[in-house]
Parts: structure tokens; sequence; C-alpha cells
């Protein structure tokens, strides 16, 4: 599939359905490409698709499913949209840190490929704001889910949630403690967490496409 050069042609590629409650364009919004004009399609749809279905299908569908909506904050960036907002301090990586990342149609380093969103959990939200700690969450998640890596957030509980061929199963949070909160190899990684969320809902099946 070739990267849409008109209206018609984008809105077929946002009416792409990654799972059953997600579609391409839920992901394409960026505040950044819109205040400054930039254009944030991909350049490889095919790649930015089959990306974006294994994060929709393996992380938010399962969460969607059990706390009920996802929020979607910041999701794919292009390489001109991501490289502008590294540039001017907007909280971005860099492209080739974000490769398999937030820009999904571009393989990593070591070739792999991944995509990854900025999410708020309304559910999670306010219980946060009522005092939850946000280690509850990502601990709920690192023994339910398949992701890659997790980055957490003082606003909203907000966080960053990738999936990514060999994934690295890392935590880390810029909410106290700040840090990496996990990885392989570290104390606990492998241990029973389930203290932290005690009472909270079981991982819910997902519906099919």
């Amino acid at each position: 599939m070739r990267s849409p050069a008109s209206v018609a042609g984008l809105e077929d590629l946002g009416r792409v359905r990654l799972s059953a409650n997600f579609y391409l364009r839920d992901f394409l919004y960026s505040e950044i490409a819109a205040l400054h004009g930039l254009r944030n399609i991909p350049e490889d749809p095919d790649l930015a698709i089959a990306a974006g279905r294994q994060l929709c299908e393996t992380l938010l569908e399962p969460l969607n499913a059990t706390f009920g909506r996802v929020a979607i904050r910041s999701a794919y960036r292009s390489p001109a949209v991501n490289a502008f907002g590294n540039a001017n301090g907007f909280n971005c990586a860099s492209n080739e840190a974000n490769h398999a990342g937030h820009i999904w149609d571009r393989r990593d380093a070591a070739g792999r490929m991944g995509a990854k969103a900025s999410i708020v959990i309304p559910w999670f939200a306010d219980r946060y704001a009522a005092g939850e700690d946000w280690r509850a969450l990502a601990w709920w998640i690192h023994d339910h889910l398949p992701y890659s890596s997790l980055q957490f957030f003082p606003k909203l509980a907000a966080f960053n949630i990738g999936w990514r061929e060999d994934p690295a199963r890392r935590i880390d949070s810029f909410i106290a403690p700040k840090g990496c909160l996990t990885k392989p190899g570290r104390d606990g990684h492998d241990a029973d967490h389930s203290g932290w969320y005690a009472g909270w809902p079981s991982l819910a099946a997902s519906g099919p496409l």
C-alpha cells in the first residue's frame, strides 16, 4: 500500500481496522503535527498496519476489555513529526530510539517490528487521583500482557505501552519512585505481584475482529 497523497486516500487508510475496537485513524492525531502543519501519515502503511495490529490485538484490546475505555493520547509519529518534537523539546526521543516505537513504520536497528502508544485508562486515572500507586497498574500489565516497554507519567497516570518483536519487558516511570521498576534479571521481575492489585478485575477476553 502506498502512502496516501489525497484526502480520499487518507480517509481509506484511516478506515483500516487494526482490531475489534481500534482503527488506524485513532492513532494518527498529533498535537505537534496539528500545531506546526506537519504530515503525520505513515510512509510505509503496510508496516505501520502490521505493527499497529499487534499493539492493538495483544495489548490495547485486553486492557479495553478488562478496564473499559482506553484513551489514546499519542501514538504513531511520522519521522518528520518525531524529529521536530525531538529538536524542539517536546518529549520525543530521537528517531533512531523511536523506530519500532512511536515510529511504527520503521524497524529498529536490530530489524524488529514494533509500535507504541501513549494512553490513559480512565478507570485507573480515577483511582490514581484518589491515591492509588501507579505500580499497581504496572505490575498488573507485567503479569498479564506481553508488553515490551512501559513508561508512566504523572498527569492522569498516562503511560507509554509498546509491543515489539523480541520484547524488552522493561518498566520505567517519571512518577515517584522514578526510574526503572523492573527489567529482566532484576530482583522481583518474575515474582508474585498480585498483592499490588488485589481485588482488581481479572483479565477479560477481548472480542474477535
